[in-house]
């Protein structure tokens, strides 16, 4: 495979590596919302947004973790025959039913910028009590499905290859919080056949 596909798709698996890592942590963010809310509701008044909030950050916490998802082959598959067949007829499958999921998430993109730049012009606002601008979690949407399409091109460039005979190497580069010496930021290698437990 070109240098520019390995390198694209290295970077890809990197960007959604972390971006799903990072995610992770929204659910602490959403428990705390929610805690907040059981404890507004007994001492004090209960809040318009508590509920409203958590379903805005279950969204972010699903939809940009959805990429690492798929890196980590945490989607749902058929296994009755997927398992029996080699590496390249495998390949050969998923490049086939990945251009059926590229197509698909790349009408999401396009649909969700639409609904974006709706939300942004007219200041479209939820029904609700509380109100919120809805531009915010349309953008998380877009980002979150502009996500799985890019991994969802990794993949097809990682099966195409593999059906060359050629597979791109499954190691990736990361950054890692350190908390040695203070926080820092820790470039880290990663190979994704051994995090998986393949």
């Amino acid at each position: 495979m070109p240098r520019f596909l390995v390198r694209f798709v290295h970077a890809v698996d990197s960007v959604n590596y972390m971006i799903g890592r990072a995610a992770m942590y929204l659910l602490f963010a959403m428990f705390a919302v929610l805690v907040w809310s059981i404890v507004a509701k007994i001492f004090f008044r209960p809040p318009l947004w508590s509920m409203e909030m958590t379903e805005y950050f279950f969204v972010g916490y699903y939809l940009l973790g959805g990429a690492y998802s798929l890196i980590l082959g945490a989607n749902v598959r058929m296994d009755l025959l997927y398992t029996r067949w080699s590496p390249r007829k495998r390949a050969t499958i998923n490049a086939i039913t990945g251009l059926g999921l590229i197509f698909f998430l790349a009408v999401i993109v396009f649909g969700g910028i639409g609904a974006v730049i709706y939300a942004f012009e007219y200041g479209q606002r939820s029904s609700s009590a509380w109100r919120p601008y809805l531009a915010p979690i349309k953008i998380v949407v877009c980002i979150g499905a502009f996500q799985m399409l890019m991994q969802s091109i990794s993949f097809f460039i990682r099966d195409i290859a593999t059906i060359r005979g050629a597979p791109i190497s499954q190691e990736i580069a990361v950054l890692r919080l350190s908390l040695r010496n203070g926080l820092h930021l820790v470039r880290d290698k990663v190979r994704l056949d051994v995090e998986l437990g393949a």
